[in-house]
């Protein structure tokens, strides 16, 4: 379900909408109000690893958030995604950053789960619109093919798989393997 409005939406207008019935979150996209899918079980324990992988390898070094919504630009227009993971480092974090406020500035990284019904071609696309918004780092993981693509702002995206190691510029000291992230979430390998 879509909340359609006669006119686009604005953020401030979408920031301003009362929340719907039931636990939706929605994301405002091309002036609508989309509704996100709820992460089911394998969504949740790969966000859960990803998140204590991250907080490891940056704490005291910025925020790391999950499902925390972003007001960014996308093609001109206000967007506001909420990203399964984010991290903000304290170079980029504003002083005036409200801790229960959206997030108001690109994050560093943002890390986006495939969900059922979504394609690598969704997420590849909405992995530019990130970059594009001056996000620095793109993570999309695909549960199905257990694999990591990197999207960056100035090379070719680059896919992670198995016991293929995964750094990153961006995060000193980070070292795993997509199938240490597997693992950790628990998955097994014939899983869907």
């Amino acid at each position: 379900m879509i909340l359609q409005a006669k006119n686009q939406l604005t953020l401030q207008e979408f920031l301003n909408l009362t929340t719907g019935e039931g636990d939706i979150t929605y994301e405002l996209v091309d002036g609508q109000a989309i509704p996100k899918m709820s992460p089911k079980k394998f969504h949740s324990k790969l966000t859960r690893a990803l998140l204590n992988l991250i907080e490891q390898c940056c704490e005291g070094k910025g925020e790391v958030c999950p499902e925390l919504a972003v007001a960014l630009t996308r093609r001109g227009r206000d967007w506001m995604p909420i990203p399964d993971i984010l991290y903000i480092s304290n170079e980029r974090l504003p002083l005036d950053w409200e801790q229960e406020g959206i997030c108001s500035i690109p994050p560093d990284l943002v890390i986006e789960i495939i969900s059922p019904g979504q394609t690598f071609g969704q997420m590849a696309a909405k992995s530019k619109d990130y970059l594009d918004a001056k996000v620095l780092r793109v993570w999309v993981v695909d549960s199905k093919a257990r694999s990591i693509t990197v999207f960056y702002p100035d090379a070719a995206p680059q896919t992670y798989m198995g016991e293929e190691l995964l750094t990153d510029s961006l995060f000193e000291g980070l070292e795993f393997t997509v199938e240490q992230v597997f693992q950790k979430a628990k998955i097994p390998l014939d899983a869907e």
